[in-house]
This record gives structure tokens, C-alpha cells and sequence, in this order.
């Protein structure tokens, strides 16, 4: 009785500091199961730095961290990479050792410039023997900032790796024919009246959500141009946002204007 009443005591007590998998990770381990079918392996070049950046991946690899529950998994070779980690300065010296590395990976294959060392040069940038970041001679898909970057950077420039690894795997090769021509956004929208409308919609929420308020006003003009006010006004009026409906009142207008103009 008393070893078992011992026994639950220690289980709670344990369970206070168990590291919980939340959902996102739950997520992110099924799409690598069923996109990939294995582990992702991940190949560390060292160009020429101070082992700061090295701790910090090998912290990750830890218990605490735990980043091969994501389904990562360090490796000696880049012939076996999926994913190539530039760390340090790129020196003279390691040039050819990291373009070696980087032709040995097969393709599809995402490579990685870690700490400030490796995205543009660190501390070190300007010295007779350093020709910068990895991406002077590496086509760098992915930076991690830092001096040196955390774990917890490392996991998320990690995981940002593998989604990028994931478009790449899904990615198509596509070949232009002599006859085919590649159509512009919104080709029955006047030119003159598309940018205008990206430009004052940019103005005024910033770039990217300029851009999707544009496109949303612009879809709605493709698709019924001589009723594009009440196509808007119905639009606005599922929304229930002030600063949404001023925007678009403010692109109608642009759009009066260059009716006014035809």
C-alpha cells in the first residue's frame, strides 16, 4: 500500500516537469511521415567560426530540446543531407570545402546560413581572409540570425527549413512553348487602373495587407466590372471592419476617377 501511494507521488511529481509536444508539433511530425516517409537529415559546415553557433545546435539536439522529435536528425555526410547548415564566416580557405559540400547533397535540398557569422560574416566581415556570408558562393534558402542563435531560433529556422523543403519536393519543372504566353495578374483589368489601385491600397495598410485588400477589390471588379460598388458593399458588409470599408472606399474612388478619365 505504502509503495504504491510512493509510487503515484513520484509519477505526479515527475509529470510537473515532462516536456508536453504541443499541436503544432504533432502536426508538423505527421506531414514529415507522410510527405517525406523519413527522418530529415542535416549536414553542419563549419566555414570558419568560433564553435558559438555549434554549442547552440548540439543544445538543440538535447533532451531539453529535443529537436529530433520533429523528426531531424544530424549526419556525417552531405551525400545523405536534405539539409545544409553554414556556419561561421566563409573563409578562403573553406570556400572549396563548402561548394564541395553543397554539389555533394543530393536535390532536392535546402541550405541554411546560421548565426551572423554565416549570414553575412559576423565580427569578422571585413578581414583580409573572409569573403562574407555563406551566401556569396551558396544559394542560401533559410537565415538564422543570432551571435549566437538560441535553440529556440534554431528549432523554428529549422522547421521553416523543412517547409520550404516540403514546396521544393512538390515543386514542377515547367518548359514555355514558342506559341504560349504567360498572362499578367488580372489581364482584363486596365493597367493603369491595376496599379493605381495597388499603390493608394499599399499606402494605406502597408505592404502586405495593401496587397490583399488590391487583390480582393480587383477580383471584384474582374468579376462583375459595372456593379463593382455593390459587389464591395456586400463584401464590406460580411466584414464589419471601419478601417476595411474606408480603404475600399478610398479605391472606389479611384477607381470613379479613371471612369471619369475614359
Amino acid at each position: 500500500m505504502f509503495g504504491d501511494f510512493r509510487n503515484d507521488q513520484m509519477v505526479k511529481e515527475h509529470s510537473k516537469y515532462a516536456i508536453q509536444v504541443d499541436e503544432q508539433a504533432g502536426q508538423l511530425k505527421a506531414a514529415l511521415l507522410k510527405d517525406i516517409q523519413r527522418s530529415i537529415f542535416v549536414y553542419r559546415v563549419d566555414c570558419g567560426g568560433c564553435n558559438g553557433c555549434e554549442i547552440e545546435i548540439f543544445a538543440a539536439l538535447t533532451p531539453l530540446f529535443d529537436v529530433e522529435r520533429f523528426g531531424i536528425k544530424v549526419v556525417s555526410s552531405p551525400r545523405h543531407a536534405d539539409v545544409l547548415v553554414y556556419t561561421g564566416s566563409m573563409t578562403r580557405s573553406m570556400r572549396v570545402p563548402a561548394l564541395r559540400a553543397y554539389h555533394a547533397a543530393p536535390d532536392p535540398k535546402i541550405c541554411v546560413a546560421y548565426g551572423a557569422c554565416g549570414c553575412s560574416g559576423g565580427i569578422f566581415h571585413d578581414l583580409y581572409c573572409v569573403w562574407g556570408g555563406a551566401d556569396k558562393f551558396i544559394p542560401v534558402d533559410v537565415y538564422i540570425p543570432g551571435c549566437p542563435p538560441t535553440p529556440a531560433a534554431t528549432i523554428y529556422g529549422f522547421a521553416m527549413a523543412l517547409g520550404i523543403l516540403g514546396q521544393k519536393m512538390k515543386a514542377t519543372h515547367h518548359i514555355q512553348g514558342e506559341e504560349e504566353r504567360a498572362l499578367p495578374c488580372h489581364p482584363r483589368v486596365p493597367v493603369e487602373l491595376r496599379v493605381d489601385i495597388e499603390r493608394e491600397s499599399r499606402r494605406m495598410a502597408g505592404y502586405l495587407y495593401g496587397k490583399q485588400i488590391a487583390e480582393k477589390f480587383l477580383d471584384s471588379f474582374e468579376s462583375d466590372p459595372k456593379h463593382v460598388k455593390r459587389t464591395i458593399q456586400s463584401y464590406l458588409d460580411q466584414q464589419d471592419d471601419p478601417r476595411l470599408t474606408e480603404i475600399m472606399t478610398r479605391l472606389l474612388q479611384v477607381h470613379q476617377t479613371h471612369q471619369g478619365e475614359e
